[in-house]
């Protein structure tokens, strides 16, 4: 049996095993909140006493051991008589709760906030963020007029509003603004005496284009501060005041040089700075993300080169495993790169010492998972990064490795349903934990997983919230796949863009979206638009030979056809070898074709978002047909 989970934010509780314990007494919740507080040290009896009575009686002693054993019992209640205690144990004159950091949620928060002190942006955002989720209510509520708990709130009230301008500051680092201000909003109407507060929203609306609303928040910091509660704003609020009206270039993130920064972090890293390569690439995330896709891998490879050169697996591990990078697209805009980031991802797993943490691990095998997307079969990888990820209860890392998952989930035709799953699991998590690449992620999954069950009502809402998202947040690339589905599902007039940035989406795409929508107008057409079709070239060819009545060459080309790789195109690809194979009677194909589709019989071949041929029933019947008359 697992060790008791005690949670203090909100009503003091605990479970074991997911199986709540009945604390129906006041003084257990209370008691239990004087050893939360305590963090593991000894409380005497006389302490206890001081805490729970303002004028205890003369049994008051025998009170607390009536207490003590009841609260022994319900924390391990299949502890066997006469042996002794674990959980809650006798020291000295007094008790001590032995939990691990992991089993109570202020330790947790608190641990989380201790460790993003010295953390990059990108791991201090995710470390504070997982912290601030614990603060789901107000600690020990039940409890706020006992003297014992007014100093320990007045404590985590503080050390909350820290870890919110801390969260402020690493997304200031990370350029992603608009984030800051929704986070700071209600901060400082809480916390009006907080200097940091203002001087960091004030910061975030400037950098968001909003100078007015920049200035008149420094306003009302004086205000608050000097009006209100007789206090003198610091240097730093006049200082920030006068950058902003003569817009001094000191304040911008220096998005448009990163590119340059970054080759020169890396070149730094390779004469011995380990700090530099670390702080390159925790911002080579935000650069994919933004556009920079080209300069954010060539930047990924320097930087794991230059890391190997250290020797140090740890630090190499951080730097594989740290790109956490959603792909929306399940083939490689670099398959040969991948090869290589999987083949040092595999490399780290392997030396990882066995004190390396979990959250290291799950990464490793996130990025194995994520980078072989259409090449190998990865899902036992994907798999345990994910367990892992749970485990640890970090989102951002969660959301990293359900993205790992996606892109294992194509294993046979007819998985749409899995998806959508996924898709949605990602989105909760990314919209509570303020993870807006992984919100964006996974509606894209959504709405693609949507065209494929062929709910197109839903699919549409999921196209219009990306947009919303991609505007809001700067992220032009996510914009390309709404705009897709709207051209194909919703008869849009305006060319979709090509989406250049991302090769491994757009090569041969365009070609084969035009040939799909002459056969979704006509299955029999004889005119078929050619093109470069790119890697799908081999199972789109035997058709159009077959169209334009070129028999022999299309059966040919049908013996050779390969298995398309497992991805989004598998039901589009394994459809159009159907219909080749139904033009030119090629019986062993069309056996492929039906095998393959079967499993996705109540779906559509519409799986990728941008083409689609329509349900895969209709296809499934011309291939029986087909084969009962051979």
């Amino acid at each position: 049996m697992s060790e008791p989970r005690i949670s203090v934010f909100g009503p003091v509780a605990a479970e074991i095993d997911g199986t709540p314990l009945r604390l129906s007494k006041s003084r257990h919740r209370e008691i239990l909140g004087i050893f939360i507080t305590a963090r593991g040290h000894s409380v005497s009896t006389a302490a206890i006493i001081d805490d729970l009575w303002d004028e205890p009686g003369t049994n008051a002693v025998g009170a607390v051991r009536t207490f003590i054993g009841e609260l022994r019992q319900l924390l391990e209640p299949q502890r066997q008589p006469r042996t002794a205690p674990r959980v809650l144990v006798t020291v000295g004159d007094g008790y001590a709760l032995r939990l691990s950091p992991e089993s109570v949620d202020v330790w947790r928060a608190e641990r989380a906030m201790a460790e993003a002190a010295t953390a990059e942006p990108q791991r201090a955002d995710a470390l504070l963020t997982h912290a601030l989720q614990e603060w789901h209510d107000e600690p020990f509520a039940e409890f706020a007029s006992r003297p014992w708990a007014q100093a320990e709130r007045a404590r985590l009230s503080a050390l909350r509003a820290d870890a919110v301008e801390r969260l402020g500051d690493a997304r200031l680092a990370l350029g992603r603004a608009e984030e800051v201000v929704r986070l700071l909003d209600s901060h400082v109407v809480a916390y009006p005496w907080r200097e940091a507060g203002w001087r960091m929203l004030a910061l975030a609306l400037y950098r968001t284009e909003r100078q007015a609303e920049a200035l008149a928040t420094i306003r009302r910091a004086r205000e608050h501060l000097a009006d209100g509660l007789g206090l003198d704003p610091g240097a730093s609020l006049a200082t920030l005041e006068r950058q902003i009206l003569r817009n001094d270039p000191a304040l911008e993130l220096p998005d448009r040089n990163r590119s340059l920064l970054l080759r020169t972090a890396s070149a730094h890293s390779r004469t011995g700075s380990r700090a530099q390569l670390e702080s390159a690439s925790t911002l080579l995330p935000g650069l994919a993300v933004s556009g920079g896709l080209d300069v954010a891998a060539q930047e990924r490879m320097a930087a794991i080169a230059a890391a190997e050169q250290f020797g140090d697996s740890d630090l190499t591990a951080r730097i594989v495993g740290g790109y956490d990078v959603p792909g929306s697209w399940t083939r490689s805009d670099d398959p040969a790169q991948s090869a290589l980031i999987v083949e040092a991802a595999l490399r780290m797993l392997s030396q990882l010492p066995e004190s390396a943490s979990g959250r290291s691990r799950a990464r490793l095998l996130a990025t194995v998972a994520m980078e072989s997307r259409g090449t190998a079969d990865r899902g036992a990888e994907a798999r345990e990064a994910e367990r892992l990820a749970r485990r640890i209860g970090d989102p951002s890392l969660l959301c990293f490795a359900l993205a790992a998952r996606y892109m294992q989930s194509f294993e046979t035709a007819g998985l749409a349903g899995v998806r959508e799953r996924i898709g949605a699991e990602i989105i909760e998590i990314a919209r509570d934990a303020e993870l807006p690449t992984f919100e964006i992620h996974g509606r894209i999954i959504r709405m693609q997983a949507l065209c494929a069950l062929n709910d197109l009502s839903a699919a549409s809402a999921e196209a219009r919230a990306i947009d919303t998202l991609a505007a809001r947040h700067e992220r032009p690339l996510a914009r390309v796949f709404p705009a897709w589905f709207r051209w194909t599902f919703a008869a849009a007039s305006e060319l979709p863009p090509s989406g250049e940035e991302m090769p491994g989406f757009s090569r041969g795409l365009p070609a084969l979206a035009a040939v799909t929508a002459v056969l979704r107008r006509d299955r029999s057409a004889s005119e078929l638009p050619d093109g470069d079709f790119g890697p799908y070239e081999p199972w789109i060819r035997p058709l159009l030979l077959a169209r334009a009545g070129q028999q022999a060459e299309a059966a040919t080309a049908l013996d050779a056809v390969p298995d398309p790789p497992l991805d989004l195109m598998l039901e589009v690809s394994w459809s159009l070898v159907g219909l080749a194979a139904i033009e030119v009677g090629h019986a062993p194909a069309a056996e492929r074709a039906h095998s393959a589709l079967l499993p996705a019989a109540n779906e559509h071949a519409a799986g990728s978002g941008v083409v689609s041929l329509g349900p895969v029933a209709d296809i499934l019947g011309e291939l029986s047909a087909m084969l009962r008359s051979a």
